[in-house]
């Protein structure tokens, strides 16, 4: 009988911890698309803050120094480009401008050509800390001085 108690015991045992691993990994997927999610967004904001800045003036895009990073802050009913890491949260947003260059016959974006001064490629990064180890998500798009 007592051989008969500590055999279900057991298995009682053995089923309580195997669903509490089984609940921890499915918090941790869980709270880790959520993570996902809100980058998708910060990504999304910051192509519009980028697209905002273009539309007010091409100067603001243009005069960007393509060896700098610059973070995206929210202040007194506007956004500007600071030069230092405002973290949102969890999550960092980086943004970083780079020259386009432009075969000269074929106007075809090239690595090696002509600097257009109307197109830049901008790149914005959002990273955050994940179960020991930081992730990040990124976009690339080309914005070209259509004014």
């Amino acid at each position: 009988m007592m051989i008969e108690v500590i055999i279900v015991a057991s298995i009682i045992i053995v089923s309580v911890l195997a669903a509490m691993s089984v609940t921890e990994k499915a918090i941790f997927v869980s709270r880790q698309s959520l993570h996902i999610l809100q980058s998708s967004f910060l990504l999304e904001e910051g192509a519009e803050v980028m697209r905002l800045e273009r539309d007010n003036s091409w100067n603001n895009i243009s005069s960007l120094d393509v060896n700098t990073t610059y973070y995206p802050i929210f202040d007194n009913g506007s956004w500007e480009l600071a030069t230092i890491s405002v973290p949102l949260g969890i999550f960092t947003r980086a943004i970083n401008i780079a020259d386009v260059e432009r075969d000269a016959t074929t106007q075809d974006i090239t690595n090696s050509g002509v600097v257009d001064t109307g197109t830049k490629l901008v790149t914005i990064t959002v990273s955050w800390p994940e179960g020991g180890s930081t992730l990040s998500k990124s976009l690339s798009f080309y914005l070209m001085d259509i004014f």
